[in-house]
């Protein structure tokens, strides 16, 4: 595996999410609506929302796709941080990791 690195300056999370053409996203995994949000980063052909899918409720699994802000503030309170692939010349690796920051 690649070397890794900790990323968890926004500006340096939103570039590497856009050289790969990924976007914020949460998944609700609690049994009630809004109570145990999951942070995500999707990429290529999962982050297009078909606009006409029908209405679900809102933890019924899949992910939602946000702006940065509300994803920044989650990813902030809880004190996360991304770990991705370094890069190397010519490839662009989506490895990607949601962790707790070191303490």
């Amino acid at each position: 595996m690649a070397e890794t690195i900790m990323l968890t300056d926004h500006e340096a999370i939103r570039s590497w999410a856009a050289a790969r053409a990924g976007f914020p996203a949460i998944v609700d995994v609690s049994p009630e609506t809004g109570t145990q949000a999951m942070l995500r980063l999707v990429f290529g052909q999962h982050a297009y929302q078909d606009q006409d899918q029908a209405e679900r409720p809102a933890n019924a699994g899949g992910y939602e796709l946000v702006e940065w802000d509300e994803w920044f503030k989650l990813f902030d309170e809880r004190q996360l941080a991304l770990v991705v692939a370094k890069d190397e010349p010519g490839r662009r690796e989506q490895f990607h990791e949601i962790v707790r920051r070191p303490g």
